[in-house]
């Protein structure tokens, strides 16, 4: 369900504030199963952006669109910083 307080240009300024920065991306797969894998968000585009995982071995899709997020398929909250 789209939350009416979220909007295209709300997200793609969440997102170019995570730009270059770690990331935990957590993928909404149906059926009450997640993916879950750090990343760094890469790229910026008009329609999309794009996450390179921290695992090279990774399979899974790597661009996503500002709207996946706003329907709740994507999540991507900044990484907590290592010790």
């Amino acid at each position: 369900m789209i939350k009416p307080e979220i909007t295209i240009n709300s997200i793609k300024q969440n997102i170019r504030d995570c730009y270059k920065k770690a990331v935990t991306v957590k993928l909404n797969l149906g059926r009450n199963k997640f993916v879950t894998f750090p990343a760094t968000l890469s790229g910026i585009y008009s329609s999309i952006f794009t996450v390179e995982p921290f695992d090279k071995n990774f399979l899974g899709k790597t661009a996503y669109s500002y709207s996946e997020i706003m329907c709740g398929k994507v999540f991507i909250t900044l990484a907590e910083k290592r010790a």
